[in-house]
């Protein structure tokens, strides 16, 4: 890690497309997600504290927690960040300065390539394990704890609540329609080992994957997306979240037409990174908590 957590964490953007997304999908979790930025900002917030020394030391102590190799922190924050790279960030930065204003994408639809049902299957998959793998680091347990996973996913709130929203909504529902769950167990179940391999954002995270060789790992894959289909319908479910909805709201300043939904997901991938920006967030709290119980 080049960067110290201090300054990733202060450098989280406050408003950029991630955040205008994320600010639109509060309906879906309403409440959940305040924008929470700046290293100091998180302490206080996270704990009340408002005397300058005590800060300082639970900083301190986050800070060295977050470098030793031999807690699972830089490894989760590189997950988070990695399976979110692996999008294009194309056009990221001709956006930046639209923010603020409606933005038309037709003018990037010969630059967009959407991806085909099956590899947006796979990503989503990806993604799930990353949240598992991260979710394991971050507290400290074995890396392919399914079980605990999944029964923490009761307790998730806040950012962490956020994150696994926009999974479920700008990496199911958008791209892949209600029956996306059903879509990506059927692209597992149809997989080889060999074009799992051919997977660009498999290749970056596999080292982190349980599993010694790619079918074990597309078998750990699989059932750690089966382990949370209950949870996920349960979600869509729970807070009536459809696909139209999702378009109505995201067209307050996305604009585009009906007939290039499929576009529509390959923009936000190519131009939202909130896997990594809720990660951290997640990941800043975490530490902090941590920090304050040790002090």
């Amino acid at each position: 890690m080049s960067k110290a957590i201090y300054e990733i964490v202060d450098e989280l953007p406050t408003n950029n497309m991630t955040v205008r997304v994320l600010k639109t999908l509060d309906f879906v979790v309403p409440g959940e997600w305040n924008n929470l930025v700046g290293f100091e900002n998180t302490i206080r917030t996270v704990t009340g504290e408002t005397d300058e020394e005590m800060i300082q030391q639970i900083g301190d102590r986050a800070v060295h927690l977050f470098n030793d190799k031999s807690q699972g922190y830089q490894r989760a924050l590189w997950l988070y960040q990695t399976v979110d790279s692996s999008d294009s960030a194309l056009g990221a930065a001709a956006l930046a300065n639209k923010i603020g204003k409606k933005v038309s994408f037709l003018g990037f639809l010969n630059k967009i390539t959407p991806n085909p049902d099956k590899a947006q299957a796979i990503d989503l998959a990806l993604k799930l394990v990353t949240e598992l793998v991260a979710f394991c680091q971050i507290n400290g347990i074995p890396g392919d704890s399914i079980g605990d996973f999944v029964a923490s996913l009761g307790d998730y709130s806040g950012e962490s609540l956020m994150r696994m929203a926009a999974l479920v909504c700008l990496d199911g529902l958008i791209p892949l329609g209600p029956d996306f769950i059903m879509k990506v167990q059927s692209s597992l179940n149809n997989l080889s080992a060999n074009e799992l391999e051919n997977n660009g954002t498999f290749n970056n995270i596999k080292e982190a994957i349980p599993g010694n060789n790619t079918s074990n790992q597309l078998n750990f894959i699989g059932e750690s997306f089966d382990s949370v289909t209950g949870w996920m319908s349960g979600f869509v479910q729970d807070k009536d979240v459809s696909r139209q909805g999702l378009f109505d709201r995201l067209s307050h300043f996305i604009e585009y037409s009906e007939d290039k939904l499929d576009y529509l997901a390959a923009f936000l991938d190519m131009t939202t990174n909130y896997y990594e920006h809720t990660g951290t967030q997640t990941l800043a709290k975490r530490l902090i908590e941590r920090a304050v119980a040790e002090i």
